[in-house]
């Protein structure tokens, strides 16, 4: 398929469920599902809302893991016409709170084990929750559909610390799962291996979406496990599989083997949202003898916009690839290209890019060039075959396990502490995430309050995930001439602090 794909994903549901055969199966047990159930089902959800009054392009949110039902309600609120409004489970309450209020959402779908987190973020009488065996009708109206109407909104983390609104249309969704598809030569012979969650990007375009565009099938489980991974892959009969360099990490150092007729099936795996250690990716290919093809992708670009190419075309490790389905440049500060080779800011065009962040014009603006180009913030420099090497970022976001943490949601949960008197939080080298969150504090002077005490004040706030490993104490935090806490510096410091202790 040369060019994205035109229509809604109204429209491929049901060319999907025309043509027959399994969407979906579930390594765990449950039971498969075909896209002419999904399909069904979709449509009568998407009845059972419009029947509600729900309005085109109105926020549902969705607060479900990685399960049959997830699937069932993603597809019946696209099917609707409505914005699908992923909400990160694992965010924090803070979080998952401004990003229900934030999208005006008035209805969602809540996950028997996510009520509690519901009560604890959510107006009660603002957000009313909604079970799929309430939608039991087909007959019914549902709204006009166009290719340019929204589709998805996916919070995701900037450095404000304040969540931007990403909005993608059912253009550019599609256009996510496509550019998947083009990248690793996906047919209807393959079946894909999820483990992330789809309330990220990664696991419903890259998978999901993938899947709807590409014809095959996908294996789905509701996490990673690294002791039934290999064996849920060769269960499933799955021919490639996405995942993060975490994981890659944990099953190289796991105890656990693909048999030999699972290697023969996978094809490949698949690596984004955080660079690729050299050494893990050749040690990973070593031990399992199955390819990483290491990728790039961004919540605004409905994931992909890299990938290296397939084997045995040139896999250059280290870089994230060249560009499939949308285009790839390297700018100056003045938004003008650079040469190969030089360092600039990564910027991209394509069908897969979003639409704009909701409510936010101002973000929007600031991230768009005034010819269309979408300003990724990292630092980057192309060689003469067009690869791309990720040597930095503008930006000054935390990834964990590629997960986006902007450090001024730290900054602010420590400084809530009265003791505090300065905090930064920055990130520390680590081989398993890829980046860990520290923080560096000045406490007030006879303060009681201990490194462990804001550590736990920082999980209150934020979830374990995006809380700091150590809080560092720290006399003075580095400034620089504007009184502005320089956080570049702060690991260094740190260092310091512990080499003279051991002297």
């Amino acid at each position: 398929m040369m060019e994205p794909p035109k229509g809604t994903v109204r429209e491929w549901l049901d060319f999907r469920a025309s043509q027959g055969g399994t969407g979906f199966v579930f390594p765990d047990g449950t039971p498969e599902l075909s896209w002419s159930e999904l399909r069904e089902t979709a449509h009568r959800i998407a009845v059972m809302l419009t029947g509600m009054g729900v309005e085109k392009g109105e926020s549902v949110a969705i607060l479900y893991p990685n399960c049959r039902e997830a699937l069932e309600i993603l597809f019946g609120v696209l099917y609707g016409g409505f914005r699908a409004t992923m909400i990160n489970l694992v965010a924090g309450d803070s979080a998952v709170a401004y990003a229900l209020e934030h999208s005006g959402a008035r209805y969602g779908f809540v996950h028997p084990g996510q009520m509690d987190l519901v009560a604890r973020t959510a107006n009660p009488d603002e957000v009313t929750a909604l079970r799929v065996e309430d939608a039991q009708s087909s007959d019914g109206n549902l709204h006009d559909l166009s290719s340019g109407d929204h589709a998805l909104l996916m919070y995701t983390s900037g450095t404000t610390g304040r969540p931007k609104g990403v909005v993608h249309t059912h253009s550019s969704l599609l256009a996510g799962g496509w550019t998947t598809t083009v990248a690793h030569d996906l047919t209807e012979a393959d079946r894909g291996f999820c483990v992330l969650p789809i309330y990220h990007i990664n696991g419903l375009c890259v998978t999901v979406m993938g899947t709807l565009v590409s014809g095959g099938s996908l294996a789905m489980c509701d996490r990673f496990s690294a002791s039934r991974f290999w064996g849920n892959i060769g269960k499933s009969q799955a021919t490639w599989f996405s995942v993060v360099p975490t994981i890659i990490s944990h099953l190289l150092h796991s105890d656990t083997c693909p048999d030999t007729q699972t290697r023969q099936n996978v094809r490949f795996g698949r690596s984004a949202s955080s660079a690729l250690a050299p050494d893990v990716q050749r040690a990973f290919e070593d031990r399992f003898k199955i390819p990483i093809v290491e990728t790039m992708g961004l919540t605004e670009t409905a994931a992909q916009i890299l990938s290296n190419p397939l084997p045995p075309a040139v896999r250059k490790i280290g870089s994230p690839g060249i560009p499939y389905g949308n285009e790839a440049a390297i700018v100056d500060a003045d938004l003008r290209p650079v040469l190969h080779g030089s360092e600039g800011e990564l910027v991209i065009r394509g069908p897969n890019v979003m639409l704009e962040y909701l409510n936010d014009q101002d973000a929007t603006r600031g991230t768009f060039t005034s010819d269309g180009w979408l300003r990724t913030g990292d630092l980057a420099r192309m060689d003469k075959d067009g690869y791309v090497f990720v040597t930095g970022r503008l930006k000054e976001l935390i990834i964990k396990g590629g997960e986006n943490i902007a450090p001024r949601e730290i900054d602010e949960a420590l400084y809530s502490h009265p003791d505090v008197v300065e905090a930064a939080a920055f990130a520390r080298p680590c081989k398993s995430y890829g980046e860990t969150v520290e923080a560096a504090v000045k406490i007030r002077k006879g303060s009681q309050v201990t490194s462990l005490g804001l550590s736990k004040l920082c999980e209150a706030q934020l979830g374990r995930f995006k809380s700091p490993d150590e809080v560092h104490i720290l006399p003075e935090l580095p400034k620089g001439p504007s009184g502005k806490i320089q956080r570049n510096r702060i690991l260094e410091i740190v260092g310091e602090k512990a080499n003279d202790l051991k002297k």
